[in-house]
């Protein structure tokens, strides 16, 4: 036994040795600046996202100001920082696999969103990109409209209290993006504590993927626990979440159920089941668990992303005085019938408004982690070549927190968009929905959300924001979206704004 142990442990090393060796010094990567500990294993990012809780963002911009604009961020991958390449990395033409190890770890393979190749992506993106489009949000503003109503209904009779408003504005969110996707209602605004336990849970989902990213084993198995075992165990966020996919997925089953039925209240249904459904998808395409795939992904991707940039829009616009006066002054100028709301064309007009939302989505982007994208061609950089076949990326947050790019870049300043030039400029280092192939599907939705939300707030509330400061909005730590300090809160006292 003593005999075949040395045998095994001097092949472990030998084998190890030689996988260093070669990851340091023959790899195609090897000359590439970076951490050598990076160069050798995936544990050095482990260590960052998961020892640390998803610090691995943090630390790509400490590395790159040491070792510079290009960096070998572990032994397969690259990172860059540099504007001018933004580009030439998002881009339409070409082929552009999304790295399958990032998004693998989500397990859902079989969507729009998370799938890795490059011709099954655009050919499902091509069935329900239509029903995304901004003619197709406009024409279903109505159900923003209700939404904010009832919003404002409840905030109303809460005037004089002090309430969570960032748990009012996360059940705002999936009310909009529920209803959108497969027309239905969840009536999160109708709960006393506007489900908060779900924003909780969705908030917290961020370790499960970043956990497994490094053991591919650990999603798999929590997906395999039994769901009533898992209810009787978990908490009441978790709990809450379960309930909802539970929910969640009857009611797909429900919608791809009337996209046969020929009755006359489902042949004007417009969901995206239905967009898929009818689409020139090949049928293993159209299965139910490829489908509530693609549900579960977008209705997900619109919860948190959209809730987190107006909670930090929010809380700089109530608590600068200057800035308030300035947009409710803005907003009021707006010629309209005031027994009607202003159109959403009329507020995509205003500069100003237009500014502090474009200043919130700088800060706080759909996504915190680095988007790696993998050609099927050499790429050049500067005097490097970057070859094919390699995962690269760049992090929208860390272009958009660059000082060179943004002075003061951690100062909410509505201002720095205000000049035609920044605008123009914006082209080449603003990029809050990505940019090229994989741009996101749900942008316009995202722009209608916020537009609509913080003009009928600034119109009709003020709101004094408690116990808060402005680190607690910004990245704290990656959830593969924003994760933050203050998580789904914000806590308001709300009075009625008379004008």
């Amino acid at each position: 036994i003593t005999w075949y142990a040395s045998i095994l442990l001097v092949l472990v090393v030998a084998y190890y040795g030689t996988l260093l060796f070669y990851r340091l010094f023959l790899h195609p990567l090897a000359g590439f600046p970076g951490p050598r500990l990076a160069a050798i294993s995936r544990w050095y990012e482990a260590y960052y996202d998961v020892v640390l809780g998803g610090q691995y963002t943090s630390k790509i911009a400490e590395l790159h100001r040491i070792y510079g604009s290009i960096i070998r961020i572990s032994p397969h991958e690259l990172h860059v920082i540099d504007p001018a390449f933004f580009s030439k990395l998002y881009q339409m033409d070409g082929h552009w696999d999304k790295y399958s190890w990032t998004y693998d770890a989500f397990g859902a393979k079989g969507s729009t969103i998370f799938g890795s190749d490059h011709d099954a992506h655009k050919a499902r993106r091509r069935a329900i990109a239509p029903f995304f489009s901004k003619p197709n949000v406009v024409a279903q503003q109505n159900l923003l409209r209700r939404n904010i109503d009832k919003l404002r209904q409840r905030i109303s009779k809460l005037a004089g209290t002090t309430f969570n408003l960032g748990a009012a504005i996360s059940a705002f969110a999936r009310d909009n993006v529920n209803e959108f996707v497969i027309g239905k209602a969840y009536n999160e605004l109708d709960l006393e504590d506007f489900g908060i336990g779900l924003s909780t849970a969705s908030q917290g989902a961020g370790f499960f993927w970043r956990t497994t990213k490094h053991v591919r084993w650990f999603g798999p198995a929590i997906r395999a626990m039994p769901v009533g075992w898992a209810m009787k165990v978990a908490d009441e966020g978790t709990k809450a979440f379960l309930r909802y996919l539970q929910q969640s997925e009857q009611d797909t089953r429900d919608t791809l159920a009337a996209t046969t039925n020929s009755s006359p209240e489902n042949k004007g249904q417009n969901t995206m089941v239905h967009k898929i459904v009818h689409s020139n998808l090949p049928p293993s395409d159209k299965t139910f668990d490829r489908i509530f795939e693609e549900v579960a992904t977008v209705t997900g991707a619109g919860f948190e992303t959209t809730a987190n940039t107006l909670r930090l829009i929010l809380y700089h616009v109530y608590s600068n005085d200057k800035i308030l006066l300035r947009l409710r002054k803005e907003i009021a100028s707006v010629p309209t019938d005031p027994s009607e709301p202003i159109a959403l064309k009329q507020l995509e007009q205003l500069p100003y408004l237009t500014a502090i939302l474009m200043e919130g989505m700088r800060l706080s982007p759909a996504i915190a982690t680095r988007a790696a994208r993998i050609s099927d061609r050499d790429i050049p950089y500067g005097s490097w070549r970057i070859p094919a076949g390699t995962p690269v990326g760049m992090t929208t947050l860390l272009m958009h927190t660059d000082e060179r790019l943004y002075p003061d870049p951690m100062c909410f300043n509505p201002n720095r968009w205000m000049d035609s030039t920044a605008r123009r400029e914006a082209d080449t280092k603003f990029a809050p929905f990505s940019r090229g192939t994989r741009i996101c599907l749900g942008m316009h939705l995202a722009w209608a959300e916020m537009y609509l939300l913080l003009t009928a707030l600034v119109q009709d509330f003020n709101f004094d924001i408690e116990g808060a400061t402005a680190s607690d909005f910004e990245l704290e730590k990656d959830n593969f979206g924003i994760g933050t300090k203050a998580g789904c809160n914000l806590v308001t006292h709300v009075t009625r704004y008379k004008d």
